[in-house]
């Protein structure tokens, strides 16, 4: 991860928290960097600029002497300015511009006031959440529920076709950058560490990180291949110890910038993962691992103001993952012969829906409830919060 970025963003976006958390985007193009290249090249804009709230660094590579500049020029970090926008410019680097939503920053850099943005409300006001398999399915649903409850959001997917589809869709309703799609490999260091690296460039932080990402491949000991065993425990488990691994360098920067400030990492589990499931050891073995990882992340992270908690669904029996005509669940566990007796995918299906109390799969709706609790609350971290319907009871 670049270091410079990592030592800076969060400090920069931390100092002008006010009312909620603002955004911080890094400006390093020419036009930037030829403003910062020294103090008189910064004075003549400024003179152009008289209006707008500004300040230079001449040493940005020294985050002490960045920040004790910053308490220098801005006693009072207050909304009224964030709402303005406020310029930080970096000798040789650039600037970063810091303000209350990304609306705001779009509207400043566009020079335009008829941009259709929307501000920040709702119970993830100002959040910076990243939903890692966010394009498709149940991440799907988590990334529209948390915009249009106020965050910031980065699907981080594999999926570039449906990601980009869907980064268009909320462009035209929120305006650009409010949500924003970036490819990633959950199972390659490289892959989370250059997405995360824009996510700093674009927002300045992380605030909320869903671990969603996840594969199955079901069969028996004998009908499963190595290799398939290999790849579901490569994306579900490796791949959360990889973006914990990466993420929480930024959150720990947040909480060193401003101690007190929590932030979450949030898996999304599964039902599988607090008992075991027959012909589907692959998925449930990497499920109950994560349960393992999350409750030590959990014990290594809670001093740095990070919780670690998972939320375990049900069956999302809406989603491809289970109703996709082609290799969804419905499919592959007829054709496993998981359900004794049935012969179609509706005899599956029904045999499901039989086993929750509630008589229904679960949705949306309540695992977001589930994912709320985790960030709203102060004093729970390692925990596996059921969302089954009373399928499962925990004792």
């Amino acid at each position: 991860m670049d270091r410079f970025l990592l030592q800076l963003m969060p400090a920069l976006r931390m100092f002008f928290y006010s009312e909620q958390p603002p955004v911080a985007r890094f400006l390093g193009d020419a036009s930037y960097l030829s403003i910062a290249a020294g103090k008189k090249s910064y004075e003549k804009w400024q003179k152009d600029h008289s209006a707008t709230i500004s300040c230079f660094i001449d040493k940005p590579e020294d985050t002490e002497n960045v920040m004790n500049l910053l308490r220098k020029n801005f006693q009072h970090p207050d909304t009224e300015a964030l709402r303005c926008g406020i310029f930080v410019f970096l000798r040789n680097r650039g600037a970063v511009i810091v303000a209350d939503h990304s609306g705001t920053i779009e509207t400043i850099l566009n020079g335009s006031k008829d941009l259709k943005m929307k501000g920040a409300s709702g119970r993830l006001s100002g959040k910076i959440v990243v939903v890692t398999g966010g394009a498709r399915g149940l991440g799907k649903g988590i990334s529209e529920k948390t915009l249009k409850e106020g965050a910031n959001v980065i699907v981080a997917d594999m999926n570039e076709q449906h990601g980009s589809v869907l980064e268009k869709e909320y462009a035209q309703k929120y305006g650009p950058n409010k949500l924003i799609y970036l490819k990633c490999d959950v199972t390659r260091v490289d892959s989370v560490t250059a997405m995360l690296t824009e996510v700093l460039r674009t927002f300045g932080g992380v605030d909320v990180f869903i671990s969603n990402a996840g594969i199955l491949k079901a069969g028996g000991l004998e009908e499963l291949a190595v290799e398939d065993f290999e790849f579901v425990t490569d994306v579900n488990y490796k791949g959360f110890y990889i973006c914990t691994r990466m993420v929480s360098q930024i959150m720990k920067a947040q909480s060193a910038a401003r101690p007190g400030y929590f932030s979450d990492i949030i898996q999304v589990n599964s039902k599988s993962g607090l008992q075991g499931s027959n012909r589907n050891f692959a998925y449930a073995g990497s499920k109950f691992g994560s349960i393992g990882l999350v409750q030590s992340f959990a014990l290594e992270l809670v001093e740095h103001g990070i919780k670690v908690n998972a939320v375990c669904p049900g069956n999302y029996f809406d989603g491809p993952l289970w109703s996709n005509p082609d290799n969804g669940l419905f499919v592959q566990y007829l054709k496993a012969g998981k359900v004794e007796g049935a012969r179609t995918v509706d005899d599956v299906k029904k045999y499901y829906e039989a086993k929750v109390p509630m008589n229904r799969g679960v949705s949306i709706a309540d695992v977001m409830q589930a994912i709320f609790y985790c960030i709203e609350q102060k004093y729970e971290t390692g925990q596996a919060l059921p969302v089954t319907g009373g399928q499962i009871m925990l004792h």
